[in-house]
């Protein structure tokens, strides 16, 4: 079954919008586990906006499941990784202003700069993935930097899913038999929700893990956090 990861990105967005301790994020990812969440993801960026470098390093000792670190491959990321040692560090191509990630990885382009990088966390006994667009480029380039996994951009797919759900899904399709050829392990993630998750993991193959934050986040507030990670385990 395809692992559901949580990121809880949002819970230190409400934590930090009055300078508390309010909500726990280290609760959060207590009770997410807890309630059947097979991992926790967070995604820190250098202006702490969110999740912070202190809780990084304070999620850590309370996985159970799989902690999986998203961001920039700055020096102190690479640096923060490789001490925490998470069990997967997912590399997005954010600059540090990005709002939320927009895009994958050119991996043609950025081939050289990655593969040092992946190196380097696979000396760690880190699982590697990239973020890429459903381009069956950027999944051959992937597998030339010697990642583990990809992970798959899937805003173009939520965006056109109410409009045209077949031709929205054909590139991923298609993308994810390419890594399935190639051996790459295949993750997806951005602005999947109850609407479109059951459809995008049913299509395609041998999909390992997404990664769900902004919109089941959004969904708890209105349904319970343990109502909420079992409805999308249960479209899984």
């Amino acid at each position: 079954m395809t692992k559901l990861s949580v990121n809880i990105n949002k819970i230190a967005t409400i934590r930090n919008a009055r300078g508390g301790v309010s909500p726990s994020v280290l609760e959060a990812a207590i009770n997410c586990q807890k309630f059947g969440a097979d991992g926790i993801t967070i995604h820190p960026r250098p202006d702490e906006r969110h999740i912070t470098k202190k809780d990084v390093y304070a999620i850590k000792p309370i996985i159970t499941t799989e902690y999986n670190i998203e961001g920039y491959p700055s020096v102190d990321f690479i640096k923060m990784v490789i001490a925490v040692k998470p069990e997967q560090v997912t590399l997005v191509p954010d600059g540090p202003y990005v709002i939320t990630s927009c895009a994958g990885w050119d991996t043609i382009k950025f081939q050289d700069y990655l593969k040092e990088i992946i190196i380097e966390f696979k000396e760690n006994g880190i699982r590697t993935s990239i973020f890429v667009d459903p381009k069956l480029a950027m999944i051959e380039g992937a597998k030339l930097c010697g990642t583990d996994r990809i992970e798959l951009y899937t805003e173009d797919y939520a965006t056109n899913y109410t409009e045209d759900k077949e031709k929205a899904i054909a590139p991923y399709v298609l993308c994810a038999k390419k890594a399935n050829e190639l051996g790459l392990g295949i993750n997806a993630g951005h602005d999947l929700s109850l609407e479109n998750l059951a459809y995008f993991a049913k299509n395609i193959p041998n999909l390992a893990e997404v990664s769900i934050g902004h919109a089941l986040i959004s969904d708890a507030i209105y349904l319970g956090l343990e109502n909420t990670i079992q409805m999308y385990k249960r479209l899984l």
